[in-house]
């Protein structure tokens, strides 16, 4: 029985906007290019796009031999998530796309693979090629197109082992099996979520995603998110701060690093086992770090932890939920929602998954911490009447507020508790966390190795962005704090 690979992809320059499909189908045997497939659709979603080149890819390789077996490799975790039967399919678009999709082989002729975009690119160039044509008025023609002669030649299927997209030890493995693209350093485990739209209107012949515009993934029904526990902070007192993110380093979050600055990433927190080889770690799981909108609280600078009044989000704390909401949907690169289960952060993450199209999990470790008989206060009330308490509380992490409230000590083991819970079942992928200022500084001190009292030179904004990468090994890269750009 013959074997085929597929490899589709889809892409729209605005999600949604102007849109296109490639696919090209090879022999698994010999890596040769059997037949291409790409078209100018309209206006679509990525999603939408995906799922067209994904079937053009099943009818073309049915052309060759109705009675081959089929595999589909693609960069969209969401298609081969849903087509593998993990994810359900709630968009009304692409239902059908996927319905009949599951009709073309019999389903136990086909099996479905992620790979990472650079892994991808013949299929990438095929469908902005098409969306270059469609842009010109005129249809994709196989004649002219450039992305096999632009492609190295695809190499022979060779088995991966077990595990779902994204998962770190496939990704590794298939790093180890796969030959490095062209002009690449060295084949590397990328998820989806790191990828970056590229000016439109560049040449369809240039690297694998270029020119075209990926958004995020249309809802998907990958089930509820789990909120993780709340982090050690310097103070949960609301305060003004200055901006201080390090936007040149986010990853998923807009901004132009390459993938292989994921992989110097990777190599500077590797712990080499000889020498200073990096280890390989497959792709990280990324946490997106959103500190809930203002409450009625935050222009006071009251500490609000766990323990108080529970308030929820203000005007202007909704305000500033919808930009990050509309900042998010233009970057397109969380996958999941997680959120606390405090009322502030459950408001502000269902804008912004409403927004996305995702649900909302909660994890109880991701709350704030409990202030005791602080919660409501100013700092400078808290050192009117509990002076003795709040010096103990600043010099060390494992003094409690007054009236039995949690120290930062046991925030931080409940918080790096959620974090490993939360990494482990989001391997390879990006995930918003809605929580607090604790949690979030937390968080990042953990990952930076600093000492109790970094959370005391750490400002944080209402409403404002944070990311860390988790990779295999166990360490962690910081690559965005307090990023409050989508606010003004």
């Amino acid at each position: 029985m013959r074997e085929f690979v597929v490899e589709a992809d889809g892409g729209s320059r605005g999600n949604p906007g102007p849109a296109g499909y490639g696919a090209v189908v090879s022999d698994a045997a010999t890596g040769e290019t059997l037949a291409e497939a790409a078209e100018y659709i309209g206006v679509a979603t990525n999603n939408v796009a995906e799922y067209r080149g994904l079937l053009a890819g099943l009818r073309a390789a049915r052309e060759l031999d109705p009675d081959a077996r089929v595999r589909v490799r693609m960069d969209s975790k969401l298609v081969v998530e849903q087509m593998s039967g993990r994810w359900k399919i709630k968009h009304p678009a692409m239902k059908p796309l996927a319905a009949e999709a599951a009709t073309v082989f019999p389903p136990d002729r086909v099996t479905y693979e992620w790979i990472p975009r650079e892994r991808n690119t013949h299929a990438d160039r095929l469908a902005n090629e098409a969306m270059d044509a469609g842009a010109r008025g005129e249809a994709w023609s196989p004649a002219d197109s450039r992305a096999d002669l632009d492609t190295p030649p695809a190499a022979p299927a060779v088995p991966v082992p077990e595990g779902p997209p994204g998962d770190t030890a496939a990704g590794a493995a298939r790093v180890r099996e796969a030959p490095a693209p062209a002009g690449s350093a060295a084949a590397s485990g990328e998820p989806e979520s790191e990828r970056r739209p590229a000016a439109e209107g560049a040449a369809a012949t240039g690297g694998a995603g270029t020119a075209r515009g990926r958004g995020i993934e249309d809802a998907s029904g990958e089930g509820t998110v789990v909120e993780q526990g709340a982090g050690a902070q310097g103070s949960a007192v609301d305060r003004p701060v200055t901006d201080t993110s390090a936007r040149d380093a986010a990853a998923g979050l807009g901004g132009a690093a390459p993938a292989d600055a994921d992989r110097r990433a990777a190599q500077a927190v590797a712990t080499p086992s000889s020498g200073w080889a990096p280890a390989d770690m497959g792709a990280p799981a990324t946490f997106v770090l959103l500190r809930h909108g203002e409450t009625p609280l935050t222009p006071q600078k009251r500490f609000s932890g766990s323990g108080g009044s529970d308030p929820s989000l203000s005007g202007i704390g909704r305000e500033q939920a919808e930009k990050v909401a509309a900042a998010l949907a233009r970057r397109g690169t969380v996958q999941a929602v997680v959120a606390s289960p405090l009322a502030r952060t459950r408001e502000t993450a269902r804008i912004v998954a409403a927004r996305l199209g995702l649900d909302v999990a909660v994890e109880d470790g991701l709350r704030e911490t409990d202030f005791g008989a602080w919660e409501g206060l100013t700092f400078g009330e808290v050192r009117e009447r509990y002076p003795d308490d709040l010096d103990a509380w600043l010099a060390s992490p494992d003094a409690q507020p007054t009236g039995g409230g949690e120290s930062f000590a046991a925030t931080a083991a409940r918080v790096a508790e959620a974090r490993d819970k939360l990494v482990a079942e989001y391997r390879g992928r990006t995930v918003l966390l809605v929580t607090h200022v604790t949690p979030i500084k937390t968080l990042i001190r953990l990952a930076l190795g600093a000492p109790p009292e970094a959370l005391f030179r750490m400002e944080l904004s209402a409403a404002s962005l944070s990311a860390v990468a988790y990779y295999a090994d166990g360490n962690a890269s910081v690559r965005l704090f307090n990023d409050t750009s989508h606010l003004r």
